[in-house]
């Protein structure tokens, strides 16, 4: 019985996926010996647990967090004191030990720890994480990225990469989610036959450059196309897998070719349809290992070919090169020079953008400034090239750092930054910057330069009306110290909703600081609003001003914990700049979360130690931090389960 061609595509597919083989090894764990400074500090950190810990939580958290009850945010400290060095429990401390520290917990009317209880409880997270045994963490075997997805298929088959512009966007790095649903199979299922149309010619016409690159001749009538058909599968699944294939994924591939050419389809055709298998394949879509490995072992170095695709999606957001694939294939690319010299290679090439759209814009919250709302009657200077302009300005100075191979202190206090004719109108410089095209500008005003005075990160800290010092204040204590901060307790009411006839004549710090006089907000914005009020100065787009939309003049002046006062947003960069080991380290930690596409936790905290020590030893310079993320332990190791 004949059938349709559509009926033989979907039949095709569904033998090619079933096929696959999905090896589930044994799950193994190998622990190796720790040396004696890890055994003093696991034993130390036991002890403290034992003796000061374990009490705390005993007499002012377990009342309310337990399993016996139902539990406070859904927290349970049970799990915790049976097992404390769990990784499960890694965020869980951090989240605690904030809400502590801001005396957001225990609840007012609960018996209070004195100063010294709390800041015990703090210190416990520095020694917590030696209860950890060596371990690489979970091993992410992770789908591409809409963006990697279509990189890919531009430099794997040369289409344009918005190709894939129909699937929903997504973010990569930490947390990402590898899950595969029937509509999004059919979302690839559609993609790929826009792909074959455009790089394989219609049945009867004479095939494209890159079909016979492909494809190569069509085998003389008589011959073995089978053997022919093999070498094709052989060639594309290598490319495509970013790995030699094995030899049970070569079978399924011939076997769509033997269903295609069952059912009368030309060389040329099964050919086109064991590519299409191939495109829609697990293999194509997640980045998969390249061999099996001894499950008698629990933790093993990546394969080289598995390390260059991490490598090349981490930097690139696509596949990894000719070069990067021959150091692979000869064994090589896990010595630390040759994948030192690697990635400084890949760092000076264009494709490193990748680095900033994936990363860099994630870690400042840039992500959404396209689509961020703004009042356009207060605002009409927020046109899509203004915004566009924001996002490039940070993403040229983020490049121009690790180019440079400058100290990430950079980031906090820099003396230039990139502009064209319409941002430099934010700035105050559209006299002596014109034009469209974006280019490097020295600045002279000491409250501009890094990070904290750009425009976009403003604007993205704003609410669409006015200012927020509060974002502002998060965000600086979360992105750039890396602070844990918590959230704003429930009910807790907006500023929009105070009275209006109390507030008509108040600035918005007098607004925020009658707000703040309520006892359950008062903890927190104590740290927020003098970091917030002290970039003040700008308004929601980042343009300088003196005095407020009630012509009151804006007070920037505040005190940090420590006695360090400050004035303005140079003196309070200057201040954040002397935390330069916290922003290098909070840096570091949100770099390796990404590249591993996961949550640090347990034993990553230690590898985090390290890095930081060999990082200090050459000014905290950003190709070195990203060098010493590629070739840490977890991003070299794999755990096998």
């Amino acid at each position: 019985m004949s059938i349709t061609k559509a009926h033989l595509v979907r039949s095709a597919i569904t033998v090619m996926v079933l096929g696959i083989l999905w090896c589930s090894p044994d799950t193994g764990h190998a622990e190796s010996k720790e040396d004696k400074t890890l055994a003093a500090h696991k034993a130390d950190a036991k002890q403290f647990f034992d003796k000061q810990v374990k009490p705390f939580i005993k007499k002012y958290c377990i009342d309310c967090h337990q399993n016996r009850r139902p539990t406070e945010a859904g927290l349970s400290f049970d799990p915790a004191l049976q097992s404390p060095g769990h990784a499960a429990f890694s965020e869980k401390w951090k989240k605690s030990a904030a809400r502590v520290k801001a005396h957001d917990m225990p609840p007012e009317g609960l018996d209070q720890p004195s100063d010294k209880e709390r800041q015990m409880f703090a210190e416990w997270l520095q020694k917590v994480k030696y209860l950890s045994p060596k371990d690489p963490g979970p091993f992410v075997i992770r789908r591409l990225t809409k963006t990697e997805y279509g990189n890919t298929l531009h430099d794997l088959l040369d289409v344009d990469p918005d190709i894939v512009a129909s699937l929903p966007d997504e973010v990569s790095g930490e947390g990402y989610l590898n899950s595969l649903s029937p509509l999004q199979l059919e979302q690839y299922l559609t993609i790929s036959e826009k792909v074959l149309n455009q790089v394989v010619a219609p049945e009867g016409e004479p095939p494209t450059e890159i079909q016979q690159q492909l494809f190569g001749e069509t085998p003389r009538s008589g011959s073995d196309e089978q053997a022919a058909a093999r070498q094709v599968a052989q060639s594309l699944a290598r490319k495509a897998y970013r790995r030699p294939p094995t030899a049970a994924e070569i079978d399924v591939l011939l076997n769509v070719f033997d269903l295609a050419k069952q059912n009368k389809l030309s060389y040329q055709a099964s050919c086109r349809l064991m590519l299409k298998a191939i495109l829609v394949s697990p293999q194509f879509l997640f980045i998969t290992p390249a061999k099996e490995v001894e499950t008698k072992k629990g933790i093993v170095p990546l394969d080289d070919f598995q390390l260059a695709s991490r490598l090349s999606y981490l930097l690139w957001a696509t596949m990894p090169d000719a070069e990067l694939m021959t150091l692979a294939e000869q064994g090589k690319l896990h010595e630390p020079p040759v994948l030192k010299s690697q990635v400084t290679r890949m760092l000076l090439d264009p494709r490193s953008r990748a680095l900033f759209d994936g990363f860099g814009a994630q870690w400042l919250k840039l992500g959404e400034i396209h689509t961020r709302t703004f009042d356009p009657e207060k605002f009409p200077q927020m046109t899509a090239d203004m915004r566009t302009a924001m996002y490039d300005e940070a993403r040229l100075f983020f490049e121009s750092i690790v180019r440079e191979n400058r100290s990430v202190s950079n980031f906090i206090d820099s003396d230039y930054t990139y502009l064209n004719g319409n941002l430099a109108t934010i700035y105050g410089l559209e006299k002596t910057v014109t034009g469209s095209e974006m280019r490097k500008v020295k600045l002279t005003n000491g409250n501009r330069g890094g990070i904290l005075g750009m425009p976009g990160v403003l604007a993205a800290t704003s609410f669409p009306n006015r200012t927020s010092p509060v974002n502002r204040g998060v965000w600086v204590l979360e992105q750039v110290l890396g602070d844990h901060v918590p959230a704003a307790p429930p009910n807790v009411p907006s500023l929009e909703k105070q009275d209006k006839k109390q507030i008509a004549n108040l600035t918005l710090r007098e607004r925020t600081e009658l707000h703040r006089s309520e006892a359950v907000c008062a903890n927190c914005h104590r740290l927020l609003d003098p970091i917030g009020f002290g970039l003040e100065n700008f308004d929601a787009i980042g343009r300088w001003r003196d005095k407020d939309e009630n012509g009151q003049s804006i007070d920037a002046s505040g005190e940090l914990p420590g006695g360090r006062n400050f004035s303005n947003p140079q003196e309070l960069k200057a201040i954040i700049a002397d935390h330069s080991v916290k922003f290098s380290r909070n840096l570091v930690e949100r770099l390796l979360a990404y590249a591993l596409c996961r949550r640090l936790e347990g034993y990553d905290e230690i590898v985090i130690d390290e890095l930081m020590q060999k990082i200090a030893k050459d000014d905290y310079r950003m190709q070195t931090l990203i060098t010493e993320v590629v070739t840490s332990y977890p991003f070299t190791y794999r755990r096998i389960e």
